[in-house]
């Protein structure tokens, strides 16, 4: 997953998230397509399939990488910044994805500089001009748990 999306300017965000499947001639056009459409609705863009990335916010074309990076049901997920450019609510939903992935049995390698992010993590490596600094286990917060305790959009 790149920090800077890589999402191919002329295709919707479906055939964004589709690309990938294109190169396995195992899977069918109907099945490339229904993969593509789960992995964009996993992470909350049902209704933007069709648009184009400059139709998008910033957010939601982070989303389309993501989905894009999960379409293939990858055992491992190499995340650079992934909730970078998403609000709060957003990020919190990504991460409780991710937990979710992890709890199946994927490998999630994420990089953040966001502390509170990084809560919802269960190891914790600080880098510094390429050494490690600190190489530590996390008591891993739930990310369903902290969306949960947000307010609402309207209780503001």
């Amino acid at each position: 997953m790149f920090q800077s999306y890589n999402l191919l300017p002329r295709t919707s965000a479906l055939e964004n998230v589709e690309l990938p499947l294109v190169y396995n001639p195992d899977v069918s056009h109907r099945e490339r397509h229904e993969k593509a459409q789960h992995a964009l609705e996993l992470v909350g863009l049902k209704d933007r399939m069709g648009h184009m990335p400059n139709q998008l916010s910033g957010g939601q074309q982070q989303r389309v990488a993501i989905a894009r990076a999960l379409v293939n049901d990858p055992v491992i997920v190499l995340a650079d910044e992934a909730t970078g450019n998403l609000d709060t609510r957003t990020s919190y939903e990504i991460m409780s994805l991710f937990q979710s992935l992890h709890e199946q049995g994927k490998t999630i390698a994420f990089v953040t500089h966001e502390s509170d992010i990084a809560v919802f993590t269960s190891r914790t490596i600080f880098l510094r001009d390429g050494h490690i600094l600190r190489d530590e286990p996390v008591a891993t917060k739930s990310a369903a748990e902290a969306l949960a305790a947000l307010p609402k959009d309207n209780d503001y």
